[in-house]
């Protein structure tokens, strides 16, 4: 969406996390907000239980935050845009949107309602499964609030639909007027504490920092200029999910792995293995020997935060220091030095003398952080875009207007997952995280007390499956996909729906990913991680 841009595309929040405790109504979808945000989940049930906001939730698996929810609607696996899409053909029908915002800020309107038409709450709930009157109901409770802040993370992102799934979300707080306002907006949360900070940087293919692009001519001449360098490549890079093909192809020799465990966390485990072991030469850069070290030419250890000085960027968009507490163990190293060597033995002299020489640079080359200096941050941070040493940062986007003049709205129709059950494989697969582990588990299963709360990998069914496959809870199971299979055992449970078990990712011993499809969003290129199809038999 283009005129919001700076926002969606980088997955940063418009508005603060502060700013949800102002909403009048909070939509959180695909997102287990207790398990995974724990601290953020908090300002949502204050808003709730004290100041008297609405709660929507709408996920597959009755969370625990759905607890809390003042409507909880249960949508199929992979059928967001058709919930979405039902929400706003209630609102328009009913005459619920804001029109003074959509005459004003957007274009494309009449264009998407009649994309909307054929999304009655009877069609919806044929797609979704969404009972008719509940996508009437929140519809009118999102609508009818003033201030409506949505919530969504990787439940809405991990599909092949996924960037349909946040254009949605954008044509819905559009079409009621939540941009540019206190307690509205479409937030993201991210995944992990400084990812906005990494994107931020430039830690992606097609981007200098800032989301400048690698192939505008007015930004490479500045990056020429500050970098003291001439010819820099124009050519956009690839994404970690086309390098893995690449690799397997013979394309692709080398790979430089920074802080990442793909050998967890990759779709279809048993191809990205076998694609990383057709690698000439493979370095991994982390703090602790992962699952993905043990396969590496060299292991670069490097600094943990708790090690280093500098900035994370956290998911409001909040620029804050970062400081040294402890020493690092052993030749571990910080990260931009690791980086600086090799450049310089590479044949580009890189010389700093410290982290805040280096964020003293790109904010120079980069206008969102043009104005945020250690010493504006030293107490409190602040959130880009910040222009100016005088600009008081900006904590809601989009106030009076978009980027680009006018917010567009998407025609976006509904589109299946990738892959359906069958006789053969006749249950829906997602998956997702618990509260004691955090992502491939490299620093949280380190620790004795996490492993007691969560000793290994579980598969969430409910109580009707169990039933009928003639299985019992805590019972060892084979899961098996198109893909692999694990040994697991069963946890029943009332968050499961019949027709669809859940399996955390966490386990490198009984890894999700064997199972997984590796079938991409075509413009993010990120893997549909929520959707597959699996069958389950008893263990031998």
């Amino acid at each position: 969406m283009a005129g919001l841009a700076a926002a969606f595309g980088s997955g940063a929040m418009t508005n603060t996390i502060a700013d949800i405790g102002e909403a009048d109504v909070i939509l959180i979808t695909g997102s287990n907000t207790t398990e995974n945000h724990p601290v953020l989940s908090t300002v949502v049930k204050r808003a709730v239980k004290n100041k008297g906001a609405k709660l929507i939730v709408v996920d597959p698996r009755k969370i625990k935050i759905a607890g809390f929810a003042h409507q909880y609607l249960r949508p199929n696996l992979g059928s967001d845009v058709a919930w979405i899409n039902g929400l706003m053909h209630v609102i328009i029908k009913e005459d619920l949107y804001d029109k003074a915002f959509v005459e004003e800020r957007t274009v494309d309107f009449s264009s998407m309602k009649e994309i909307l038409e054929k999304y009655t709450p009877k069609y919806t709930e044929e797609v979704t499964g969404i009972p008719a009157q509940q996508i009437i109901d929140a519809a009118r409770m999102y609508a009818g609030a003033e201030r409506g802040s949505i919530l969504y993370c990787m439940g809405i992102t991990q599909h092949t639909t996924g960037t349909d799934n946040v254009k949605s979300l954008a044509n819905l707080a559009m079409l009621c007027g939540n941009l540019g306002i206190r307690g509205g907006g479409v937030n993201p949360l991210r995944g992990q504490n400084n990812v906005q900070g990494a994107c931020d940087m430039g830690g992606l293919p097609n981007v200098f920092t800032g989301y400048q692009p690698v192939n505008n001519e007015d930004a490479i001449k500045k990056m020429e200029t500050a970098w003291g360098v001439t010819d820099l490549n124009k050519k956009v890079g690839l994404k970690v999910t086309e390098m893995l093909p690449k690799a397997h192809d013979g394309e692709l020799k080398a790979l430089y792995i920074i802080g990442e465990n793909p050998m967890v966390s990759d779709p279809d485990l048993n191809h990205a293995e076998d694609c990383l072991s057709r690698l000439e030469f493979m370095v991994v850069q982390d703090i602790f020997l992962t699952e993905t070290a043990k396969m590496a030419d060299v292991v670069l250890p490097s600094r943990c935060f708790a090690e280093k000085e500098g900035t994370f960027s956290n998911t409001e968009r909040r620029v804050q220091r970062v400081r040294k507490a402890v020493n690092p163990p052993g030749g571990a190293k910080d990260d931009w030095k690791i980086t600086c060597e090799i450049g310089t033995r590479m044949g580009y002299a890189m010389a700093y003398t410290d982290s805040e020489a280096i964020f003293n640079e790109l904010a120079k080359v980069t206008p969102s952080y043009g104005g945020i200096t250690y010493d504006r941050i030293e107490e409190e941070g602040l959130h880009w875009p910040c222009p100016t040493t005088d600009h008081p940062g900006t904590p809601v986007l989009h106030i009076g207007k978009f980027p680009i003049g006018r917010g567009n709205f998407h025609s976006i129709d509904y589109i299946p997952p990738a892959e359906q059950v069958d006789d053969e494989y006749p249950l829906y697969l997602t998956t997702g995280r618990v509260i004691y582990h955090y992502h491939t588990g490299t620093m949280t299963m380190k620790t004795d007390g996490l492993n007691e709360q969560a000793p290994g990998c579980f598969v969430e069914i409910s109580a009707g499956d169990v039933a009928k496959y003639n299985l019992y809870d805590g019972e060892a199971v084979i899961v098996s996909s198109r893909r692999g299979l694990l040994k697991a055992e069963i946890k029943v449970s009332s968050k499961a729906v019949d027709g669809s078990i859940f399996i955390p990712f966490h386990f490198a011993r009984a890894a999700a990913n064997k199972l997984t499809n590796a079938a991409l969003d075509p413009v993010s290129g990120i893997p549909e991680y929520k959707v597959c199809a699996v069958k389950i038999e008893k263990a031998a």
